[in-house]
């Protein structure tokens, strides 16, 4: 298919996620057979899931740290044998000043630059779909909590939003917020733990950040980017920013963080009554589980 000029994917340029869930990888080489509808437009990614084994999912920690979900603005630094070397600037990462850094196929990736709106639309349900624009609004598109897209218009059971690639679609407003560019989508932290707690029993995805699956640190940055709290990506750098909260002054919403000989390995959200809210590990699922002191590092406060 050819593309107009307006929307092929450069180096030195910005480009958005025409998908509805695009995985970042290590290098061209690093998925593997049983990666391919992860890497198909549009992207198959519940079949993707689906046809894992457990050792399969276990083995993604050495080829693939993250996702960036349709819309996502992304800075392309490399495009080669239709593969694109990228960093995703909403995802702050100790592995590059500019944000988290990876492969993705060029076919999952559009240079369009979305339509001017005073407002947009975000899915705060863990997914929701796109559906067609006419009477039947037959469904078309899953996409994740996060996924923030151009408003159209505004009805009665359904708002009308733009995709990446021009398309109007239709989306239940039940399963959205309609908000000014650049603001919350909720409240700006009131309620992180609610938004948290809706993923539970949701399965453990080694480099998840949708509500598709999520890894430990996935959780908690989702979580409060849909309240405007921009944090780092991954649990380390989590702990390292924010502000310290001792064990005993924990409150609701607090990061709690896990490490092995002093390194940072996981992190958790603070439910209240001595509880919190975790993505474990792959084969688990996110759960609400007493707070831990074997390997306890300390909290911070976003």
């Amino acid at each position: 298919m050819k593309h107009a000029p307006s929307t092929l994917v450069r180096a030195g340029r910005p480009a958005w996620v025409s998908v509805a869930v695009a995985r970042l990888w290590e290098s061209p080489t690093s998925p593997w057979p049983v990666d391919r509808p992860a890497l198909e437009t549009p992207v198959r990614f519940r079949e993707w899931l689906g046809a894992m084994t457990l050792s399969e999912r276990k083995a993604l920690s050495d080829r693939s740290d993250t996702e960036a979900l349709m819309g996502e603005r992304v800075l392309v630094r490399q495009v080669s044998g239709g593969w694109a070397r990228l960093v995703v600037p909403d995802q702050p990462s100790q592995k590059d000043p500019g944000g988290y850094p990876g492969w993705v196929p060029v076919g999952q990736l559009t240079g369009r630059t979305p339509p001017s709106s005073t407002l947009v639309a975000t899915a705060v349900r863990p997914t929701t779909w796109l559906r067609r624009d006419d009477a039947a609004a037959a469904a078309v598109t899953e996409v994740s909590s996060g996924t923030t897209l151009p408003l159209v218009s505004q009805g009665d059971r359904y708002v009308r939003v733009v995709g990446p690639l021009g398309v109007v679609r239709r989306i239940l407003g039940a399963d959205v917020v309609v908000h000014a560019p650049g603001t919350a989508a909720l409240p700006p932290h009131h309620g992180v733990l609610a938004t948290a707690k809706s993923y539970l029993g949701l399965a453990y995805l080694w480099g998840g950040l949708s509500g598709f699956g999520l890894d430990c640190s996935g959780l908690t940055w989702l979580s409060n980017r849909l309240h405007g709290t921009l944090i780092p990506r991954d649990a380390l750098p989590q702990s390292q920013h924010g502000t310290p909260v001792s064990r005993s002054r924990l409150a609701p919403g607090d990061l709690i963080f896990y490490a092995t000989a002093g390194l940072v390995h996981h992190v958790t959200m603070y439910a209240g009554s001595g509880l919190m809210i975790e993505a474990p590990h792959t084969g688990a699922v996110a759960r609400i589980v007493p707070v831990r002191s074997v390997e306890y590092y300390g909290a911070r406060r976003y």
